[in-house]
């Protein structure tokens, strides 16, 4: 491996090392602690079951900004892309309307992502932007190293649960377009949204680039789309 590629991944590591503490830090400030918490490992064994259950099948991507990321790694191609972005925003919504069966649209409205008290549309555009791109960076090596390969269920949930409290004070933490989409379409609630439809897919797009320079891309004709079914 070239002299900058192991510089370069110094850089990396540090910085999400140092980013997603400090923002932990800031957000701990900012939120009951015990609340903060039981929102993000909500959210990361969500997905830890979500995965167990169904990303044998598909690759467990669950969120457009992962298939992006798969997509400009050569692991999904352009039909599948758009076709899993269909399913994932239908899953988003149906997810919304059984908590809707199960209270009312005030509730969930208050499940959308929304720009914190005491923050801007652009602290909360970086965050989701940044933290997107090592969620992806992530996910794209965990599922293809044979290094950490047996490890990839356990650190995408838990990358998420760290995201979780790094983020929700101050942009909602979503990192997903579809977990943002779904209570906004159901909550009947816009303000905020435009925040989670575009800068979770630029963070994927950075993810994507980077993991690029650190790593050989695949053989598209060589690789399954169900990454994680390989765990």
């Amino acid at each position: 491996m070239a002299r900058a590629q192991l510089l370069l991944a110094e850089v990396l590591g540090t910085f999400v090392l140092v980013f997603v503490g400090s923002w932990s830090i800031v957000s701990a400030g900012r939120m009951s602690s015990p609340a903060q918490i039981a929102v993000a490992f909500g959210f990361g064994l969500a997905l830890l079951a979500g995965l167990y259950a169904f990303g044998e099948v598909s690759g467990g991507h669950f969120n457009p900004a992962v298939s992006l990321g798969m997509f400009l790694s050569r692991r999904l191609d352009p039909r599948d892309l758009i076709a899993y972005w269909v399913a994932q925003i239908v899953g988003a919504v149906l997810a919304s309307l059984a908590v809707l069966a199960a209270s009312n649209q005030d509730t969930v409205a208050s499940t959308a992502t929304k720009v914190g008290a005491g923050s801007s549309a652009w602290d909360a555009f970086w965050l989701e932007f940044l933290l997107t791109a090592v969620f992806v960076a992530v996910i794209l090596q965990s599922t293809r190293s044979d290094r950490v390969r047996g490890t990839a269920l356990i650190a995408i949930p838990i990358t998420l649960v760290a995201i979780h409290l790094a983020a929700i004070p101050i942009s909602g933490s979503s990192v997903n377009p579809a977990r943002s989409l779904g209570p906004a379409i159901v909550g009947n609630t816009w303000g905020d949204i435009w925040i989670y439809l575009i800068a979770p897919p630029l963070g994927a797009i950075v993810g994507a680039i980077l993991h690029g320079l650190l790593f050989p891309r695949y053989d598209a004709g060589a690789v399954e789309v169900a990454e994680i079914s390989e765990v």
